[in-house]
C-alpha cells in the first residue's frame, strides 16, 4: 500500500469481526515497532500482546466508564499493551537532556503509530486506547517497576470502517518562520 493511501485511509476501529489475527500478522505489526525511531535509538519500547480472552476481559475491565472502546477490548482478536522503560529515551548517562523530561511517550508514540500503520496495510484495525487504570493494568500484566503502560491497541479485522473525521485545513496549524 502506498504511505499517503495508508496515513489517509487508517482509521480508529471499534468494532471487529470473528477472525484470528494470524501470528504471521503479529510478527509483521512487531516488525513495524522495531523499526520506529527512537531517542538515541534508545527503543525503549515493550510490547506485551495478549490474546487470552479472560486477560482481556480484565483489561476491559481497567477502562473508565464510558470509553468507546470498551467492547473492542473482548472483541479484538488480539490486544498489543505498549509499554514505556522509564529513564532511557531523553536521558545520557543517568540524566535528563531535555526541557520536557523522559521522552519515552513521543518514541511510543512513533512506535504505536508504526504498529496501526502496518495493521492497516495488513487489511487489519486497530484503535488506539489511552483511558484506562495504568497501574491496574501493569499490575494485571506483571509489568515491572522502572516502565509503564502507555497504550492498548487492540487489533483485529475491521467489522466497519467509520468515514473521515474532518481535518483542519493546512493553513489552520502551519505557521512560517514565526508563530
Amino acid at each position: 500500500m502506498e504511505l499517503k493511501k495508508a496515513i489517509m485511509e487508517r482509521r480508529s476501529i471499534r468494532n471487529f469481526e470473528d477472525k484470528p489475527v494470524t501470528d504471521d500478522q503479529i510478527a509483521e505489526m512487531l516488525e513495524a515497532v522495531k523499526w520506529a525511531q527512537s531517542w538515541a535509538n534508545t527503543q525503549c519500547w515493550e510490547v506485551i500482546v495478549v490474546k487470552d480472552p479472560a486477560t482481556k476481559e480484565k483489561l476491559q475491565a481497567t477502562l473508565a466508564k464510558g470509553n468507546p472502546a470498551t467492547k473492542s477490548m473482548k472483541q479484538a482478536p488480539v490486544i498489543f499493551v505498549i509499554c514505556g522503560k522509564l529513564k532511557a529515551a531523553g536521558y545520557y548517562k543517568g540524566q535528563v537532556t531535555t526541557k520536557f523530561g523522559d521522552w519515552f511517550m513521543f518514541d511510543l508514540g512513533i512506535a504505536t503509530q508504526n504498529l496501526c500503520l502496518r495493521a492497516h496495510d495488513l487489511g487489519l484495525g486497530a484503535v488506539v486506547v489511552g483511558l484506562f487504570d495504568h497501574d491496574k493494568v501493569k499490575e494485571i500484566l506483571g509489568i515491572p517497576d522502572g516502565y509503564e503502560v502507555v497504550v492498548m491497541v487492540p487489533t483485529g479485522y475491521p467489522a466497519k470502517v467509520p468515514s473521515a473525521p474532518k481535518r483542519r485545513e493546512i493553513s489552520e496549524f502551519t505557521h512560517y518562520d514565526k508563530f
